[in-house]
């Protein structure tokens, strides 16, 4: 680990989510100096353990995204379960949970109980729809908000049905918005000498947030953005292109001078020096007409004549990565965007280094994400509870 400080240094968060968005909000307090505590079900704990690919018998995905973390069960059904976990959050900063609304406070885990205990408590709910409004109470992933936020929509080909992206990126999006939220309040409760507060995260409100102009496009003139597939109509040329060796480049030479300096490292100089191109607005009018162009100039070429061509002319562009890419990209290497580790049978791998980077106080990789309850005496103990009494539970099922 560094020997740099931490900007989080200090603070206790505790989590009682699963999978994605509350755990990855988590994630990215812990990597940055918070003591992160996770709340576990003693029978199984969080399903990401056993998503998508597996070392033995332990998602390599876990080993992410629980990084930092310390794990303890609670069994939230026992009474004596549910009195450590209220205890924990009592002497907690910031709570993360990402439950359906209500579920809490059918446990006693409800917002004005735990204020009652901890009156400077930040408070993260996560949840598909928020914590008020009809829809509240109803289940919902990121793969609705999603859908729901309007990405799914404009996502894909006119001609097709919408499609998703290759990741979760509704609930990620999410738990940004929940780190940020939990900061603010933060910031709050030490500036304005603020009590504590709740910061409500719905999945759908997380999308919807960035769909740029979609909102005043159709209240002032009606217009529903679609599906465009690679190109965005009002930005042109920004298109992905694919090349003689049948490789994929993005190409973004939508400001006015990249594309003077585009058309002509192309051989294209009429385009270039057209009065009708000068500006975005005439590019967009004829963009059948220069994608037409791109894509033959890309088609005749491979990739890496593509991009030598564009990188010397200073227009933006890059491969479609795959992880193959990224794994032997010098750009990747240099800002450390792999990191080492260990898994538990001693082999050796990398994880995803971390974002942002900061340079006084950066955050670091102090280890792998925990075995279930590997932390739940240590913490149980700190809270005061003797050794018999952490035995009596255990027998009990309470953790």
């Amino acid at each position: 680990m560094s020997a740099s400080p931490k900007p989080l240094a200090g603070l206790r968060v505790v989590e009682l989510g699963t999978l994605i968005a509350g755990p990855f909000c988590t994630r990215i307090m812990g990597e940055f100096g918070a003591e992160v505590i996770k709340v576990e079900a003693p029978d199984g704990g969080d399903p990401l353990r056993k998503w998508r690919k597996l070392h033995g018998d332990t998602s390599l995905w876990w080993y992410v995204q629980a990084r930092n973390k310390k794990s303890v069960t609670a069994n939230l059904k026992h009474p004596d379960g549910r009195d450590f976990v209220r205890q924990l959050i009592a002497g907690a900063d910031i709570l993360v949970e990402n439950f359906r609304p209500g579920v809490l406070e059918k446990l006693g885990l409800g917002w004005e109980q735990l204020q009652a205990d901890n009156p400077g408590l930040v408070m993260v709910r996560l949840s598909g729809f928020g914590q008020s409004g009809p829809y509240r109470e109803q289940p919902g992933f990121g793969a609705v908000g999603e859908a729901m936020g309007g990405l799914r929509y404009v996502t894909g080909f006119p001609d097709r049905p919408p499609v998703r992206t290759g990741i979760s990126i509704g609930d990620s999006i999410a738990a940004l918005w929940g780190a940020v939220g939990a900061l603010m309040a933060l910031r709050h409760k030490e500036v304005n000498g603020g009590a504590g507060q709740v910061v409500d995260v719905a999945l759908y409100e997380a999308v919807f947030a960035m769909m740029e102009s979609l909102v005043p496009e159709f209240d002032v003139g009606g217009f529903v953005r679609e599906r465009t597939g690679n190109i965005m109509p009002g930005i042109t040329p920004s298109s992905t292109h694919t090349t003689r060796d049948g490789k994929h480049v993005t190409i973004g030479a939508n400001g006015d001078a990249i594309f003077r300096r585009f058309m002509r490292a192309i051989g294209r100089c009429d385009l270039a020096d057209d009065p009708g191109l000068a500006d975005n607005a005439g590019r967009d009018a004829r963009r059948d007409e220069l994608y037409a162009v791109i894509d033959a100039w890309c088609a005749g070429r491979d990739e890496a004549e593509v991009l030598a061509v564009l990188a010397q002319a200073e227009v933006p562009s890059s491969r479609v990565y795959s992880a193959v890419d990224m794994f032997a990209d010098p750009q990747f290497i240099a800002r450390r965007m792999f990191r080492s580790a260990t898994l538990p049978d001693g082999q050796p791998f990398r994880m995803p280094g971390i974002v942002p980077l900061l340079s006084a106080t950066p955050g670091d990789i102090g280890w792998i994400g925990p075995e279930l309850g590997e932390h739940t005496d240590a913490v149980l103990a700190e809270l005061g509870y003797a050794p018999a009494r952490i035995a009596a539970m255990r027998a009990a099922g309470a953790v």
